[in-house]
């Protein structure tokens, strides 16, 4: 038996290509621009995250496969599509999204109200009820704004800030609002 055979062709193995090494390259610095988080641009927003809402960069959202029960409370800016049983306090805005359907005291500075909303509510500044929204409970705020079509079942406070104690109410006699009614027209 051959250890060796004379015919070396046949049973060479191919060597593997050589591979050239490549020059070596230096990466060029880019400038970056910063990027402006106060007030977000909607149309690169929406090219970026094209399902998501645009929400404050300090904000929250809940989206509509969210059912949450218990205490939320929220820092920034804040949007609910989802279902939420409990309670709700937010420092800022409060967006109640269409699709959102919440049984639930809720305290914000600003509220915007366009889903179904069971429970009182009570904001620092204003409630907006918008017309697809169905409110059942006590609302309670400085400025109230109820779009034709909404469905609200309640009561409603207007007070301001302050107590009703504070406030200065001057009451003219008949006479007076009249003749002041007719000079001011004059």
């Amino acid at each position: 038996m051959a250890l060796f055979n004379k015919d070396q062709d046949r049973n060479a193995r191919p060597e593997p290509p050589k591979v050239q090494p490549q020059p070596s390259v230096q990466p060029t610095p880019v400038a970056v621009a910063p990027v402006a988080t106060a007030a977000p641009n909607p149309a690169v927003a929406a090219a970026v995250r094209p399902s998501a809402p645009v929400v404050s960069a300090a904000g929250a959202y809940l989206d509509s496969g969210s059912k949450i029960s218990g205490k939320l409370f929220f820092e920034g800016a804040t949007k609910i599509d989802g279902q939420v049983d409990g309670e709700i306090t937010a420092k800022e805005s409060l967006t109640i999204g269409e699709s959102a359907v919440v049984t639930a005291q809720i305290k914000a500075a600003s509220i915007v109200v366009a889903g179904k909303v069971s429970g009182d509510i009570s904001a620092t500044t204003r409630i907006e009820i918008r017309p697809s929204a169905k409110v059942i409970g006590n609302l309670n705020a400085p400025t109230l704004v109820v779009h034709e079509g909404a469905v609200f079942e309640g009561h409603c406070s207007m007070a301001p800030e302050g107590s009703r104690e504070d406030r200065k109410v001057t009451m003219f006699p008949k006479e007076e609002r009249v003749a002041q009614a007719v000079g001011q027209k004059a």
